[in-house]
């Protein structure tokens, strides 16, 4: 006997062994495992141990004979019957994928792994021995009356099976309807369109297989309003059970699930922050992780342990293998994204990574300047799933998320940041992540060139208050008028046209308002002092040299309570 096998898909690296039709094929997995941890329990090296059990255990077995990672045996037999040929991956390295077998009888050019067929039968698949007799999944879900429809993959379905599906509602108002379509869009079989039953169910011969099928879960169109709320699915191959609602989940996969997207931001500069347009500019890395089995590849058909990819490779590759990766868009972009580095990578059992580093303006709607300039703002990069959540979810891994030590923005502060992933809904559901921190501004600069000057202005105007020359005093805070007018300036260049007053909006307008009223105030005491009422000047002018401090004692403290407290 001659036996060939190779890995056609996945990462496949095939082992073959042979045993005799009346083993016990559960007692011999059981038996395999236990003598090989006997084995390395006292030291061995356990992959010495499994080659000595296999050697035991089987009449003959081969994992590499063949080209590459290829599995070749022969095997002379020694007595008429039956035999179990067992296909599987090494146990010390589990892979996964479709595989092409060859068996022939004095037939060596098997060995080869490109014999010719004969047409005669020499053996079978046992799916009972298999375990794949039929099989069953169960999924949840729900539905709500913004998002009423979801829909599943199938995967790709052998010739002659049988598919079944079961849905029921758990809760809500939920009628539930199925639809089966086939890659075109095509309804191919439905179940409850009307919505006369609470439950729904279908079933389709796949007498030629199919790939690319699609499962749609909705809520009733036909009843009284949309009706919504949560749903248990079963899905079966050769497995008329489901329709009970009854069956109970196997190993085996149906339903090509969405795939899990862990995804993270590293954020490394901020180089300019522009307040008037409401957007920032940042240099930063995004990092996604996932795995795609359909990716996954055998390392001996490129002589690699990994498959590289630069610039837009990557999405040439993934248009070849007609597959998809969880492709993006940064929703709060405004302009181009300028791409400085961008590689992704495949492992052979089809973890792929992605690394893309950019710079680009972020818009910053979330600004608000009330408390200027202690104000503490809000920053988000928003990056969300060009597909819908039914092919692929973001997650947030922990540690995938980061802040660089040195940002290079001198006048903000960052105190924190978070992430999280929501949704966002249109014509479908797309998963969306979120990078968020805040950062407040360095007021050494507000200190120095605002609020110190300002103290000092106000002393010097309240200093003058001992004189008794009203027309200096007039001259000084007339010059003090024009000063606040110049510092009113420089701020609104800093900041956009606002609908409401800031901190220091308050500040100035208040500062400004006391400066006018002093300068009405001193013209009355000098016309009085011109008109022979000197003394009525006099008297009046000792109650405002404590009355001046108190006035901006009490409305620079009435600002702080309404704008910071």
């Amino acid at each position: 006997m001659y036996i060939y096998a190779n890995g056609t898909s996945g990462n496949l690296d095939p082992m073959v062994a042979l045993v005799d039709a009346d083993t016990d094929l559960d007692s011999l997995k059981e038996d395999f495992f236990s003598r090989v941890l006997a084995g390395a329990d006292t030291g061995r090296d356990p992959l010495l141990v499994m080659s000595e059990v296999t050697d035991q255990l089987f009449l003959a077995w081969d994992d590499d004979t063949g080209t590459g990672y290829n599995a070749a045996l022969e095997y002379s037999i020694r007595r008429d019957g039956d035999y179990w040929l067992i296909i599987t991956s090494p146990p010390s390295n589990p892979t996964f994928g479709e595989y092409r077998l060859q068996i022939g009888l004095n037939a060596p050019t098997v060995l080869e792994g490109n014999a010719l067929a004969t047409g005669d039968s020499i053996a079978y698949l046992d799916q009972e021995a298999k375990g794949s007799a039929y099989s069953v999944e169960e999924s949840t879900g729900t539905l709500t009356s913004e998002n009423n429809s979801t829909f599943y993959y199938l995967k790709d379905v052998d010739p002659g099976k049988i598919f079944y599906a079961y849905i029921e509602p758990t809760s809500g108002n939920l009628v539930p309807t199925l639809m089966l379509k086939g890659f075109g869009g095509k309804v191919i079989r439905s179940g409850n369109l009307l919505g006369d039953r609470t439950t729904a169910t279908l079933q389709y011969p796949f007498d030629e297989g199919g790939k690319n099928f699609i499962l749609e879960v909705a809520g009733c169109q036909n009843c009284e309003g949309l009706t919504s709320g949560d749903y248990r699915l079963l899905v079966g191959i050769n497995a008329p059970q489901v329709h009970s609602g009854d069956a109970v989940s196997t190993d085996s996969s149906i339903l090509r699930l969405p795939r899990e997207v862990g995804i993270g931001v590293q954020l490394d500069q901020i180089t300019d922050v522009d307040q008037k347009a409401e957007n920032f500019t940042a240099v930063a890395n995004i990092r996604m992780q996932w795995q795609d089995p359909r990716l996954a590849f055998s390392p001996d058909t490129c002589d690699c342990n990994l498959k590289t990819f630069t610039g837009n490779n990557f999405s040439k590759f993934i248009a070849i293998t007609e597959d998809e990766w969880p492709e993006f868009s940064i929703t709060n972009q405004q302009g181009n994204r300028w791409t400085q580095n961008q590689v992704a990578l495949i492992n052979p059992d089809g973890r792929s990574g992605y690394l893309e580093r950019f710079t680009t303006t972020l818009q910053a709607p979330d600004f608000n300047f009330t408390r200027f300039p202690f104000d503490s703002q809000d920053f988000y990069i928003r990056i969300t799933s060009l597909f819908p959540e039914e092919y692929f979810i973001f997650t947030d891994p922990e540690g995938l998320s980061s802040l660089g030590e040195q940002l290079g923005e001198e006048e903000w502060l960052i105190t924190d940041f978070d992430t999280f992933v929501d949704t966002v809904s249109s014509d479908t559901v797309n998963s969306r992540y979120n990078f968020h921190f805040q950062a407040k501004r360095n007021l050494t600069f507000y200190v120095v060139r605002f609020f110190i000057p300002l103290a000092l202005i106000i002393i010097v105007s309240w200093i003058t208050f001992f004189l008794k020359d009203y027309t200096r005093r007039i001259e000084v805070t007339t010059g003090n008028l024009l000063l606040f007018i110049a510092w009113n300036f420089s701020i609104s260049d800093d900041l956009p046209r606002l609908g409401y007053l800031t901190f220091m909006d308050s500040i100035i307008m208040t500062t400004f308002l006391i400066s006018v009223i002093v300068v009405v105030f001193n013209v009355v005491l000098k016309r009085l002092e011109v008109s022979g009422r000197g003394g009525i000047a006099f008297k009046i002018d000792n109650y405002t040299l404590w009355i001046y401090p108190l006035v901006y004692v009490i409305a620079f403290g009435l600002i702080v309570y309404l704008f910071l407290v």
